[in-house]
């Protein structure tokens, strides 16, 4: 990922309209600026959220509230806490998320 072309600037979340997106189960809340090609997110999921796709995208990931658990299609599948990320380029291991409690999550692709 190279940045260019974005000139200094502040983003006040709750400023950002919410887009809603449901899951297989629970739903999705997502916040998002578009800065080029790279999309930045506030992402909240609900309580027993589960993604409804295997994603093949590239994010870098930061849980700031709750538990995420993120499952390769492989069968792995690891367990995030508050201040813990994650990593993944584009069509790598397709993944997808999901949380029992809900979580609160910052996401750059």
């Amino acid at each position: 990922m190279k940045m260019t072309d974005i000139p200094f600037g502040i983003t006040n979340w709750d400023d950002i309209p919410v887009t809603e997106h449901p899951g297989e189960t629970g739903k999705a809340f997502w916040r998002t600026r578009n800065f080029g090609e790279i999309r930045v997110r506030m992402m909240e999921y609900t309580p027993d959220y589960l993604a409804d796709h295997w994603c093949s995208k590239g994010h870098i990931l930061l849980v700031l509230e709750g538990e995420l658990v993120t499952e390769l299609e492989d069968g792995q599948q690891f367990t995030l806490t508050p201040g813990s990320s994650y990593q993944v380029a584009d069509n790598a291991e397709p993944h997808r998320s999901r949380t029992k409690t809900g979580v609160k999550l910052f996401i750059v692709d």
